[in-house]
């Protein structure tokens, strides 16, 4: 793996047996280091923090204290060609610099953990995809209010082992603040489409609604969302997603609705009950109805908290660190890989491709390019 080639370790538990070299790479001002994944590393067994890069002095001396790294570089491509790295983070938000970020670690042999949303387009994942592939590595993507939650492993055997009867719906809402509607869905809703699709398998068709005050979208109410995360348009949308199985799945979002940032989560729909997943937590506000119709006037037919044992030990970052690491000594793909992350955005970017259209869109769609971009006649 990587150019150092070091002798495998025994899975997750035989981690000690081999060291990792990891390495983080941020632009402050420009997205930074996302949602912490310079500190990604820190405290995993048998991973030694090497160094951090980024151009701005004081975000890099901030994060190099913060991850405990040996050192600090401006230009990450001098990082990975000076040190003999396994694993580097890519952490900035904005998703103009994805690629190049990927790309670069992927040529100089290095596992990759990257911030969500995966790319700006299914192009771009594809390549990213791709060169992983070619190159025998492996990528993870940080969904860590999808398939890397804490305790969601534990949810899911709960949900496989009958609870609440057969998986019939799932019904996922978005932050509804004032990004509501598409940057909504991009920013958030894509932790949401990752974790359906962890529980319900793949996304076999999509339609949509896309609305703004109202009235269906036109090209003229394409815009860059307030981050580089591409164009988004609406101020309203309702997606309806069929998955394999028969399971079916919505999601929505709308700007400035009363409650925000209590609506994001998802309520579970079983043969025999329903579990509310609320705030992105398994530890706060999981809820369970555990009966097989809708009559919250019968007499002892209540919400009631549902416990999945002593909260998880470890944050998202560290279950998909090890997880990744586990993947690379398995031969195995991590549990959100970059083949996720292609997928979770295919659902944010179907409903687009819907509502234009018209019609249900077939996934995967055949189109990779931003179906936004083609309909203001940018590409």
């Amino acid at each position: 793996m990587g150019r150092r080639r070091a002798k495998r370790g025994a899975g997750r538990g035989g981690m000690a047996e081999r060291r990792y070299r990891a390495a983080a790479i941020g632009h402050t001002g420009r997205g930074g280091f996302g949602h912490g994944l310079h500190c990604a590393f820190r405290g995993v067994e048998g991973v030694e923090m090497v160094a951090v890069a980024d151009p701005d002095p004081d975000g890099r001396a901030r994060a190099q204290a913060e991850a405990e790294a040996l050192r600090g570089y401006a230009e990450y491509r001098e990082m990975l060609a000076r040190e003999e790295l396994d694993l580097v983070s890519v952490g900035p938000r904005w998703l103009d610099q994805r690629l190049e970020m990927v790309l670069a670690c992927i040529d100089a042999g290095c596992h990759v953990y990257c911030e969500k949303p995966f790319a700006i387009s299914l192009e771009d994942g594809d390549r990213m995809v791709a060169a992983a592939a070619a190159a025998g590595l492996k990528i993870a993507v940080g969904h860590f209010h999808g398939a890397y939650l804490p305790g969601i492993d534990r949810l899911k055997r709960l949900l496989d082992g009958g609870r609440i009867g057969q998986l019939l719906e799932l019904h996922a809402h978005g932050k509804h603040d004032h990004r509501g509607g598409g940057e909504d869905m991009m920013d958030l809703g894509i932790h949401l489409f990752n974790l359906m699709q962890y529980l319900a398998g793949d996304a076999l068709w999509v339609s949509a609604r896309i609305t703004v005050e109202g009235r269906d979208i036109e090209p003229a109410d394409v815009h860059e969302a307030t981050e580089p995360l591409g164009p988004v348009a609406g101020d309203r949308i309702d997606s309806y997603i069929a998955f394999a199985g028969g399971v079916s799945g919505w999601f929505d979002s709308k700007r400035h609705s009363v409650g925000v940032n209590e609506r994001y989560g998802m309520e579970i729909g079983g043969s025999e009950g329903i579990v509310s997943l609320r705030g992105g937590s398994t530890t706060d506000g999981l809820m369970i109805y555990p009966y097989p119709l809708w009559a919250p006037a019968r007499a002892g037919q209540r919400w009631q908290p549902l416990d999945l044992g002593p909260p998880p030990e470890h944050g998202g970052h560290y279950l998909a660190v090890t997880d990744l690491i586990d993947a690379v000594e398995q031969g195995r793909e991590p549990i959100c890989s970059g083949s996720d992350g292609v997928k979770a955005l295919e659902l944010v970017l179907a409903p687009y491709a819907a509502q234009i259209a018209g019609a249900r869109v077939a996934l995967p769609m055949v189109d990779r390019r931003h179906p936004l971009d083609v309909w203001r006649g940018q590409r």
